[in-house]
């Protein structure tokens, strides 16, 4: 996926994983007039709180610091996914069968790029979203962005 930072993902996830945090997904957006933003997700079980986030931040700003992956600014950023939690790798997809979706892809498919239904699952490379009654296969390396859609 787009958003979805492989090189530094690998270089973070074994940092917020020893400190007992899941690694939802990192976010590299490019340089504005603010300089760039690095967002980086995090979970656990019983949910997360602003000191958790600070003390991944902590953890995470030493290690880029020395390990300088980004040229130029960036704003550092640890946050919760959220109830309308990012989907970021296969098994996110997975793991969220039965949910509410909102996916956005690259490129048209299907005459659109915006799909809003339930999640399926995975077939090979492909997301499975049932939208208006309909399945709908998402080749994974079209998907621009993909968010849970919280329930009331």
């Amino acid at each position: 996926m787009v958003q979805s930072d492989d090189r530094l993902t690998r270089l973070i996830a074994p940092t917020v994983e020893a400190m007992g945090y899941e690694l939802v997904g990192v976010e590299y957006l490019g340089q504005s007039k603010s300089g760039a933003l690095l967002r980086i997700y995090i979970d656990r079980p019983q949910g997360i709180t602003l000191d958790d986030c600070a003390r991944v931040s902590h953890q995470i700003s030493g290690l880029l610091d020395v390990e300088d992956p980004i040229e130029g600014n960036y704003h550092l950023e640890v946050s919760s996914p959220g109830l309308d939690r990012p989907l970021f790798q296969k098994k996110d997809f997975v793991r969220f069968r039965g949910s509410s979706v909102t996916v956005k892809t690259r490129g048209k498919i299907e005459g659109r790029r915006r799909f809003n239904g339930e999640l399926a699952g995975v077939q090979g490379e492909d997301v499975l979203v049932v939208v208006d009654g309909v399945m709908v296969s998402l080749p994974l390396n079209q998907i621009d962005k993909a968010r849970l859609v919280p329930e009331f």
